[in-house]
């Protein structure tokens, strides 16, 4: 097995979900080709797509790791090889075992079984097997994930996005596919829901109807704003005298302008929550306002003196 997913998204092979999901996201900032300088960038997509696809599914991740431990089982096969792999519809395609043995699990025996053996048997033998390569097979279902503003969580919005998405060829090899669509975003969705493509998935075969495709949203995290399932937080700068007297103020946040009391002492980092002001689902999240208190330079005389009284008022704090 030439390539190794787990090194790929520089995770180790205990790495839980969510841990392979922050890689991959980490990774996708980095080397996506709309936005990375990366020489490599479209090479390095394509390969950390390929390894999400297959780590972030529990079937797959199962029988890659299976693969991994038993090498010499699936050379030139399997994910990392050329003939092998995961077949369209779920199931496995034909591998060479180390003894020569063939293992049909997926679609019965790909050739079909020989019931009769070369004699009497064998038209009939012919007929299921050509009848059994005539089969549909409904493609899989694919997943993907996109990273909106958070103003999408409030308004909603049809987007142009294009996608590389992780699929196999005829041959059972890995491939990355590129796709554009056209996506409309509800305003309501929380951070992990999905949208369903239907029929947008991988390609049936033999005719069989085309698998759906899966969107997962994520909203983007900036130095101001971070988003969990349907709560925000979102940072906010107060001044010395807000913080330490309280004021009523005014302030523009993802879920338009509001009122706030900022209470007497207030301290850095601490949180105000306004019910109901996250993300608007079915089930309201909060908004969370993390108050960072910002201290103006004292650059004149004026404003160094000005400072000089603040410490002579309080001659028995000590900050140590």
């Amino acid at each position: 097995m030439a390539q190794n997913y787990y090194e790929d998204l520089g995770v180790s092979r205990d790495a839980t979900p969510d841990q392979i999901k922050k890689a991959y996201r980490k990774l996708a900032r980095k080397y996506h080709p709309d936005v990375s300088k990366e020489a490599d960038a479209e090479e390095k997509m394509q390969a950390i797509n390929v390894a999400y696809d297959t780590l972030s599914n529990e079937e797959k991740k199962k029988q890659y790791d299976f693969e991994l431990d038993h090498p010499q089982g699936f050379a030139g096969g399997g994910f990392g090889g050329q003939a092998g792999g995961q077949g369209f519809d779920g199931s496995q395609f034909y591998r060479s075992s180390t003894g020569g043995q063939q293992d049909f699990s997926g679609f019965e025996d790909l050739f079909g079984r020989f019931g009769g053996g070369f004699g009497g048997g064998h038209q009939q033998d012919f007929g299921q097997r050509q009848s059994r390569q005539q089969r549909s097979f409904r493609g899989e279902d694919q997943h993907a994930s996109i990273e909106v503003p958070i103003h999408v969580a409030y308004e909603g919005s049809t987007q142009t996005i294009t996608l590389q998405i992780p699929t196999y060829n005829a041959y059972g090899e890995p491939e990355v596919q590129r796709k554009t669509l056209q996506v409309k975003i509800p305003k309501g969705m929380k951070e992990g829901q999905q949208i369903r493509l239907s029929k947008q998935g991988q390609a049936g075969i033999n005719g069989g109807e085309n698998g759906d495709l899966y969107i997962e949203i994520l909203y983007q995290d900036t130095d101001r704003i971070r988003v969990e399932g349907a709560d925000v937080y979102y940072t906010i700068d107060i001044t010395p005298w807000e913080a330490a007297l309280g004021q009523n103020v005014e302030i523009n946040t993802p879920a338009g302008k509001v009122q706030v009391n900022i209470p007497k002492n207030a301290k850095q980092n601490q949180q105000l929550r306004l019910k109901d002001k996250g993300i608007p689902n079915k089930t309201a999240g909060h908004l969370y306002l993390v108050l960072n208190i910002v201290y103006p330079k004292a650059d004149t005389a004026q404003e160094q003196q000005a400072y000089q009284d603040y410490a002579n008022a309080f001659p028995n704090f000590k900050a140590r």
